[in-house]
């Protein structure tokens, strides 16, 4: 039988759309399991009577959710992704215009984590018979460029389906990025409001269940036996643990790798859970928004193993953190653009099976007994600084490092706490005790003010047998809050916490110590002067979160935010917990430095005392390699 003499089934590009996702699976380690778990959308102009037409006529098969905000929605997917190891993803679709360009953000934040989300944002009238209804953004050099076109900047894969023909091949492409360890990340079809409705014969074939198997790739021999020399010429070695060891499931096999050499373990924030905090090797968090009990080792190693790490900017406090002028690196990662950074011996592999072959090449090596004494002594002192930093006091207002003491208390083995932007992510890094790989998701790759929520719904969603706890500071809470009603909607047993430092309290100790006064951080009416100086501005969070149906408790102490996490952990739905801070609780520094530039002059004495201390600390700041 030719090809097109093929058996065909007549359908709508959307139908199509959301038969050939219902029939994607992956498969690793032998544990087949569906790739997609449904689809988000909000209907408008361009999607309600294609793709929302489809997923009408499939939503017995292929699960729908309803959104409030669309980039809420990409955030949710990330969430999802992430609960699933990337094993799974959620579909995302918008009306045309605002609706798709909503999502460039959730996009940008999904693609900076490698983790897979599909969006179909409608598109322009693929026959040009009407103009760009409802989104005029009329090109004069091209009318094959559109809003849409935003997306490419952010997304791992980019395509628009002119005719339905191209249909097939678009979603094959998809799928070899949604599903790939290295090059994961937000995936945009877009799809013309006429071609969505517009009917086709495709053949059969494209619906059948196909299995995409995700592949454990090894480094090159040649290349663990030049790690394996360089490590054992090591005298002073520290290993740092990415998000790579997370999605490659590899916890076992680096716990083995340090107890058999004896290096101490750093963590990144994509990796926080990636090493038990409790191991005698766990130095903790690593980088600008680490502390000194990791740092201090990771500046004087002779070689730093990077497992499954990016090197982010904050991961190198800004490349001034690996201080020894010897040092060297080994890296082990599946992506070609991150194993090849700071120059290092690359492993371009699976971060499970390299680890355990770059074990067995090393015959038994390990540092000396001075050093496996000096990473455990240091790893013992970090456990002690969080239990001191945690402790309650006499205060009248909970410290921020105390109220996340006590939401560690009232999480269990298999709880997850969400978070992203602002002050809290580095306080997590430092203080949080994860009870499981999957117990810590903080966004920080793209530090993106508004994932807490939605996020945290996507979280709950991948794993519904696990307590999620979704914190969020009262800046971000005003910016992107609506999905807690998603959340309701969808009897999500779940918890949110809101704390309330009085404005953008990050950005604020931010803006302090680079001169700038904490100017625009602080929620404030016009004062006399007409300066943001006034009365501060009230808003109740806790009638806030109500209005959406959740449960909400109050918490002002230590015994009523206790009681209060209690009660709504054990309440059957969707709870919230409101609590407020002190402001200017803070402790501590993590012995790095972070790149935030200072204006070079200025009439402000603040500016110009900042501006020396960063002169003073940029004068030690390497190379981006």
């Amino acid at each position: 039988m030719t090809h097109t003499d093929s058996p065909t089934v007549r359908l709508t590009v959307g139908q199509a759309v959301i038969r050939f996702l219902g029939a994607q699976y992956v498969e690793r380690d032998g544990v087949t399991e569906k790739f997609f778990g449904g689809a988000f959308g909000i209907f408008g102009h361009g999607n309600v009577a294609g793709i929302g037409q489809a997923m009408l006529q499939y939503q017995d098969e292929f699960p729908y959710y309803q959104g409030r905000n669309e980039q809420g929605m990409v955030h949710i997917g990330i969430g999802y992704a992430k609960m699933r190891n990337r094993l799974g993803a959620l579909a995302v679709s918008t009306s045309i215009g605002p609706g798709a360009t909503n999502m460039v953000t959730g996009a940008g934040t999904a693609s900076v984590n490698h983790l897979p989300v599909l969006l179909l944002p409608s598109d322009v009238f693929a026959t040009r018979s009407t103009g760009a209804v409802l989104q005029q953004q009329e090109m004069p050099y091209a009318q094959d460029v559109t809003a849409n076109d935003s997306f490419r900047a952010v997304s791992r894969y980019f395509d628009r389906v002119w005719r339905p023909e191209q249909l097939a091949p678009a979603l094959l492409e998809a799928m070899r990025v949604l599903t790939s360890p290295a090059d994961t990340g937000a995936v945009t079809i877009a799809l013309p409001q006429d071609v969505q409705a517009e009917a086709y014969d495709f053949p059969e074939a494209l619906f059948r269940e196909r299995v995409w198997h995700i592949a454990r790739n090894r480094a090159d021999r040649a290349a663990i036996r030049r790690a394996a020399e360089v490590i054992r010429g090591a005298k002073k070695a520290v290993i740092i643990s990415g998000g790579g060891v997370i999605y490659s499931e590899a916890t076992e096999a680096l716990v083995r790798f340090a107890e058999s050499t004896g290096l101490g373990v750093g963590v990144t924030q994509a990796g926080k859970a990636s090493f038990p905090y409790d191991h005698q090797l766990a130095l903790g968090a690593l980088g600008a928004s680490g502390s000194v009990y990791a740092n201090g080792p990771a500046g004087e190693a002779d070689v730093v193993i990077g497992v499954g790490t990016r090197y982010t900017d904050f991961t190198t406090a800004s490349n001034t953190l690996f201080q020894n002028p010897d040092v060297r690196f080994v890296n082990i990662n599946v992506a070609e653009i991150d194993v090849h950074k700071e120059a290092a011996i690359p492993l371009l592999g699976d971060a499970r099976e390299t680890i355990d072959e770059l074990l067995e090449e090393l015959g038994g090596w390990s540092v000396g007994a001075d050093a496996r004494e000096a990473a455990v002594a240091s790893a013992s002192a970090w456990r002690a600084e969080i239990d001191r930093i945690v402790e309650l006091d006499d205060s009248p207002t909970l410290s921020q490092a105390q109220m996340l003491g006590l939401l560690n208390e009232a999480a269990g083995e298999r709880d997850v706490v969400v978070n992203a932007a602002g002050s809290m992510p580095g306080d997590l890094h430092r203080l949080w005790r994860p009870g499981s790989t999957k117990g810590y998701d903080i966004e920080y790759g793209n530090s993106c003010m508004g994932y807490e929520i939605p996020g945290a719904v996507g979280n709950a969603l991948g794993d519904r047998s696990r307590h999620v706890f979704g914190l969020i500071g009262d800046g971000t809470f005003l910016m992107l809050s609506q999905e807690i009603l998603t959340a309701v909607q969808e009897h999500l047993k779940m918890t949110f916490v809101i704390v309330d430092n009085y404005g953008y309290g990050s950005i604020a100790a931010l803006s302090e110590t680079r001169g700038a006064q904490a100017f625009g951080t602080r929620f404030h009416e016009r004062g006399e002067g007409g300066r943001h100086d006034g009365e501060r501005l009230e808003v109740d969070f806790a009638a806030n979160a109500a209005s959406y149906g959740a449960k909400v408790w109050s918490a002002d102490t230590a015994d009523t935010f206790r009681d209060a996490l209690a009660e709504a952990k054990a309440f059957d739905g969707t709870s919230v917990v409101y609590v407020q801070v002190d402001a200017q609780g803070r402790f501590g520094g993590s012995g790095a430095w972070w790149d935030v530039p200072v204006a070079e002059v200025s009439e402000l004495e603040s500016t110009r005392a900042a501006r020396a201390k960063y002169d003073e600390s940029k004068a030690s700041q390497g190379l981006y390699l």
